[in-house]
């Protein structure tokens, strides 16, 4: 199933704008786009929203008729016990997170799997699956090592190649030595460009299938249809310059990246 997340919403959620939308209208703007399926990732209001407010916010979802996923960064058993607890109000059965989150980190792929085996039998009792992003603070290599250790039926890879750019690594290695754990794909295309001057580059997102993503390779490796592996759509859009090109920007990029995943059925 194809799917938004926030991100493909960054600006138009941001107080960058005169207006920001919010997390409603987002689900609308959403099932207007012809998808079922709404990531709400990294979105920090829900980190302060009370039971009453986020039962509002899943009722909204649930009469559009949304799958809702949930996204976080940590795995210390505060932090995904919070999420199981907000995915079992909005009817989640999956939650993404990072190893590290501002404010904690484990210090070794052992620290690691012993503090997701203190959630990990909560999440199997919940049919909740926590799906751990490829990014350029740990090697992906590692990362897998930490879902093999942990050794619950539940737990995968979040595949976003593009992440792991920053850390020298490949998508495409990135890609292959994840593809047997993902549960989870992050869409967004991604490019270098020149800085002024000349002087360095510039990583950015980019439209997709203008950029240097192969996608293909993924959908070969990954086979994500056959494995009812979700693909979400975000995007590493930069400020336009004004609002108005930046949140038009954001609604095409999204436009186009719906329409690139469609012409792949």
């Amino acid at each position: 199933m194809f799917g938004l997340s926030t991100y493909a919403f960054f600006w138009q959620l941001s107080d960058r704008v005169s207006r920001p939308m919010t997390l409603e209208e987002a689900f609308v703007a959403t099932k207007e786009s012809g998808v079922d399926l709404f990531q709400i990732c990294d979105y920090a209001p829900l980190d302060t929203w009370d039971d009453a407010r986020v039962a509002d916010a899943a009722a909204s979802a649930r009469d559009l008729g949304l799958t809702i996923e949930l996204g976080t960064k940590g795995v210390d058993a505060a932090r995904l016990r919070r999420y199981l607890h907000l995915a079992d109000l909005f009817g989640a059965t999956l939650v993404r997170s990072m190893l590290y989150s501002p404010t904690t980190r484990p210090d070794s792929t052992a620290q690691a799997i012993a503090w997701l085996g203190e959630t990990l039998p909560e999440y199997e009792s919940a049919g909740v699956t926590l799906a751990l992003e490829t990014y350029e603070q740990v090697a992906t290599r590692d990362l897998v090592a930490v879902v093999e250790g942990a050794e619950s039926p539940v737990i995968g890879v979040c595949l976003d190649p593009a992440n792991v750019v920053a850390r020298l690594e490949t998508p495409g290695d990135c890609i292959a030595v994840a593809a047997p754990h993902v549960v989870n794909v992050h869409v967004k295309d991604f490019a270098f460009a020149r800085q002024d001057g000349w002087v360095g580059f510039t990583y950015s997102g980019a439209r997709m299938g203008e950029g240097l993503h192969d996608y293909p390779d993924l959908l070969r490796a990954v086979r994500p249809r056959e494995r009812g592996i979700n693909e979400i759509v975000e995007h590493w859009l930069p400020w336009q310059g004004d609002e108005e090109s930046t949140t038009r920007t954001e609604r095409d990029w999204t436009r186009t990246t719906l329409d690139y995943l469609r012409s792949t059925l």
